[in-house]
């Protein structure tokens, strides 16, 4: 487990190097979740179809997981084939695969295709919408709330989320690379050719390191954007909501992107387990143990810091048996200027057993019959 420091990367107060036009945007670090620019994070918006990476998210779970597999056959139900805005004319009756409706959905933001999946998944338009709300929790969007899987807005007022919260489920999504399969596609076709699939986010087409991710627009929304892109190892996402025309929401997150990868990059700390020293075990079995740390997950910092990084070990001394298989024996902190960015906890690699009375009688023996034969 690692816990992370607030934001040391996080703009200054009254700090603004760009001019992004719109009601709020966030550029997060993929990897890591912190914020490395944002204004109106919190404030409760439309996100009208940026509200599919939730439903994507879950896709891509229902898929890993093996509980729908990219061939199996999905019918369309009267719901999904009445769903209005983006769409691919899916008829009643009609069937595809999970795979064509993911790229209908991805790609060209068919609102019939993703009710079409997420009914399948869930056995119903709410239940689905229900599993959004709470896969919505659990990732910490406090912020959000879906009404339906579409982000058609037109009958609610409360279909609401914030560009931190679309942030928050663009990372969960993007932990899953197969959605780079359908996420970077510019141009794709159902229906044997029939139907043409354009991607709705030209960056696709226009902007190097892309991964995706989504676009959305209706009259209460505006025009919303989150995109993503990775360039030598450093993967960001870039959350505009409630720009005024299309334009404006794709160059602000290239705004946001190209500032990102000029003043960031990602890093991964050394930590040489040479260095730790053994800790007296009280009681054990064995008199001490050795600490050990997990691969260190990379941490983001501004261009050119990495080498002001600063590693502080914390250990035990001693720990009385018995001592457990992971057990926290101290922690890694990883530190630059003074703010703590990461901490990697230090576990027993191994369990030791505390001392038995007949343990103790044969040590005790051992040591008197060294002493004789001395």
């Amino acid at each position: 487990m690692i816990a992370f420091a607030a934001a040391p990367c996080a703009l200054a107060e009254g700090e603004n190097p760009l001019e992004i036009k719109a009601k709020a945007a966030v550029l997060m670090d993929a990897s890591t979740g912190e914020v490395l620019y944002a204004f109106g994070e919190r404030e409760k918006l439309y996100p009208a179809s940026v509200t599919k990476i939730m439903p994507l998210l879950l896709f891509m779970e229902a898929i890993d997981s093996g509980r729908i597999a990219l061939t199996d056959t999905v019918t369309t139900s009267p719901t999904a084939a009445g769903k209005g805005g983006s769409q691919i004319w899916l008829k009643e009756g009609e069937t595809m695969t999970v795979d064509e409706l993911l790229r209908a959905t991805a790609i060209a933001s068919a609102n019939d295709a993703c009710t079409a999946l997420g009914e399948f998944i869930a056995g119903s338009e709410e239940g689905f919408v229900k599993m959004m709300n709470d896969r919505a929790a659990q990732l910490g969007m406090n912020d959000t709330h879906f009404v339906n899987c579409s982000g058609l807005d037109d009958d609610t007022t409360e279909h609401l989320t914030t560009a931190y919260d679309v942030a928050l489920m663009s990372k969960a999504l993007l932990a899953h690379e197969r959605i780079r399969n359908y996420t970077t596609v510019w141009m794709d076709s159902l229906r044997g050719g029939e139907t043409q699939l354009v991607n709705t986010n030209r960056l696709v087409r226009f902007y190097s390191g892309t991964t995706g991710l989504k676009t959305g627009t209706t009259a209460k929304a505006g025009h919303c954007l989150s995109a993503s892109a990775e360039r030598d190892g450093l993967h960001l996402i870039a959350v505009v909501m409630g720009a005024q025309n299309s334009t404006d929401r794709f160059e602000g997150a290239k705004a946001m992107l190209n500032w990102g990868f000029a003043n960031f990059e990602t890093v991964k700390p050394e930590i040489d387990p040479a260095a730790f020293t053994p800790v007296k075990v009280i009681r054990g079995t064995r008199e001490q143990i050795i600490a050990s740390v997990d691969e260190p997950s990379p941490i983001t910092l501004k261009s050119g810091t990495k080498n002001n990084l600063e590693t502080k070990v914390e250990l035990a001394e001693n720990v009385a048996a018995p001592v457990e298989k992971g057990q926290i024996l101290g922690k890694v902190t990883v530190s630059a200027e003074g703010k703590v960015l990461a901490e990697y906890p230090l576990f027993a690699a191994e369990a030791v057993a505390k001392r038995t009375l007949l343990d103790m009688m044969k040590r005790m023996l051992a040591e008197l019959t060294g002493s004789a034969a001395e």
